[in-house]
């Protein structure tokens, strides 16, 4: 009798036993064939252990670990942790089973998209932001079904409506996923997924054509919407980018606006003066570098006054040294300043090398922002408005300034203006300084998104030239309007005819412009101008 009571109670316990290696949720990453580790994965997802993203986490490193007896543990370094309990394994083992004994758990594609998706399903609930939006993304991307009831749970539990959102579309690429969906339910997962218009969701409704009539129509619908939406953003993509490059334009020719208006002098070596801002830029962050590293993200505010000063008090010596000579002979003063622009190229060189020069972009102006579906890039955006501030801090002084004055009355009428006791050759070569010193300050801009080599300048003098002149010579305002023009047209022009075809029909079409209003948009007034 009690040899069969012991028997019962060993039965018993051996009976227990099965049931609890039954619910243990890690058992099924234990075995050894693909299709029952990929079941294990996705009912680890579903019961959700303390310990589960860690132990998912560990199998998409090649750090998971199993063994005899079920064993399953996690290396970090020289150190075993139990997958279970997420404590370090004593002396190497766990189980009695030796580091020797273990083997990593095996991966294929199915079980690297059960496990990318079990991941997107635990992380659903983490507290931060970031890694909750990551879910959602991964559980869209994988649509895997054993996602829905993690993914419901969270979209109740969510608090943030733009996550929220986010979830939601996964949850209709979920349903759309899975055959057994009701149409009705079927029909608002597509109407999701054509607000949320990307690629993605385009790429997906795309492949619904063996769905319902009614869900397929209401899937080429969308599609049909979300192509359309494309190019609209499409457009704006290449308006901001048109503007970008038309700033760059504005900011290389506002200071041969008025040079050339003020003075008519053909300056080709007007883009060296940006070079020589950009090398300036170059020299301030290498002192910074080098000096006060903890000062880096303010290169910028010293190397713009300093690129002025440099470039500006170059232009007066340039003026004062040659120019001023050659007036009333621009086919001279168009040879010396072409050879002078070489003379400048050459003298770099020697300084720095023939080698692009790196410039440091500060981390205030490094990334970009998504709003809708526009890129917005920092470095692009912040010389917009650089160069919308170098053009009112020019119209300002043109306007509120003793120098201004002087400037605009000589612009008006030469003679008059030194018949009234105003020195002309030092308007002219503080003209011709300010110019360049406004050429300098655009060469710490493009410094940002060009390469700095003593060939920088000569991107941008034929352009500089061909802005000025369409918009009207010595006219700060058909300057900015014909700069942003030309930008804009040559953005959406480069995709269609390539970059060198594109500035040929540009300037064809500003040759054929000129045609017809030879004086450019906005032709400035004057005696002198109509004489």
């Amino acid at each position: 009798m009690l040899l069969l009571r012991r028997a019962l109670f060993a039965l018993a316990l051996l009976l227990a036993a099965f049931p609890a290696r039954a619910q243990d949720p890690f058992a099924g990453l234990t075995a050894s064939g693909f299709d029952d580790i990929r079941r294990g994965i996705e009912a680890l997802a579903t019961a959700a252990p303390p310990q589960a993203a860690a132990t998912i986490a560990a199998l998409q490193s090649g750090n998971l670990l199993s063994g005899p007896g079920g064993v399953l543990v996690i290396k970090q370094g020289d150190t075993l942790i139990d997958a279970r309990t997420g404590q370090p394994a004593p002396g190497m083992t766990v189980g009695g089973v030796t580091a020797a004994g273990l083997r990593p758990v095996r991966v294929n594609n199915a079980v690297r998209r059960a496990a990318e998706a079990a991941m997107g399903s635990l992380t659903l609930f983490s507290p931060d932001t970031a890694t909750r939006r990551k879910a959602a993304e991964a559980v869209f991307k994988s649509r895997d079904p054993a996602s829905l009831e993690p993914l419901a749970r969270a979209i109740a539990a969510e608090k943030i409506p733009s996550i929220r959102a986010e979830m939601e579309e996964a949850r209709a690429a979920l349903l759309l996923a899975i055959p057994a969906t009701p149409e009705p339910e079927k029909l608002a997962a597509v109407a999701t997924l054509r607000e949320r218009g990307d690629l993605d969701a385009r790429a997906l409704l795309a492949n619904l054509k063996d769905q319902p009539a009614a869900v397929a129509r209401a899937a080429a619908d969308a599609v049909t919407h979300i192509e359309r939406m494309e190019q609209l953003w499409a457009v704006a993509q290449g308006i901001f980018y048109g503007l970008s490059l038309g700033s760059v334009l504005l900011l290389a020719a506002a200071g041969l606006a008025i040079t050339f208006g003020v003075m008519g002098v053909i300056n080709m070596a007007h883009g060296e003066m940006v070079m020589i801002g950009a090398y300036t830029t170059f020299v301030i962050q290498d002192i910074i570098r080098t000096s006060a590293p903890g000062l880096f993200d303010y290169s910028l505010f010293l190397a713009v006054p300093a690129a002025f000063i440099v470039s500006g008090g170059l232009g007066i010596a340039i003026e004062r040294g040659l120019i001023r000579f050659l007036y009333g002979r621009p086919l001279e003063t168009l040879l010396a300043t072409w050879g002078l622009s070489l003379v400048l190229q050459q003298a770099v060189r020697s300084i720095f090398g023939p080698t692009n020069r790196e410039v440091g972009t500060p981390s205030w102006m490094s990334g970009a922002a998504e709003w809708g579906h526009l890129t917005i890039t920092w470095n692009r955006f912040t010389i917009i408005i650089f160069a919308m501030m170098v053009l009112a801090a020019l119209m300002a002084t043109l306007r509120y300034t003793s120098l201004g004055l002087r400037m605009r009355a000589v612009t008006q009428n030469r003679r008059m203006a030194a018949s009234m006791g105003i020195r002309t050759p030092w308007i002219d070569a503080l003209t011709f300084g300010l110019g360049s010193g406004v050429a300098g300050m655009a060469g710490v801009a493009l410094s940002q998104i060009d390469n700095v080599s003593p060939n920088l300048g000569q991107s941008y003098i034929i352009d500089s030239f061909l802005v000025v002149v369409f918009g009207g010579v010595g006219n700060l305002w058909g300057t900015l309007v014909s700069a942003l023009t030309l930008g804009i047209v040559n953005k959406f022009l480069e995709p269609l005819a390539g970059a060198v075809l594109g500035k040929i029909v540009v300037l064809v079409l500003v040759i054929l412009f000129i045609q017809r209003k030879p004086r450019g948009m906005f032709p400035i007034k004057g005696r002198a101008v109509e004489a």
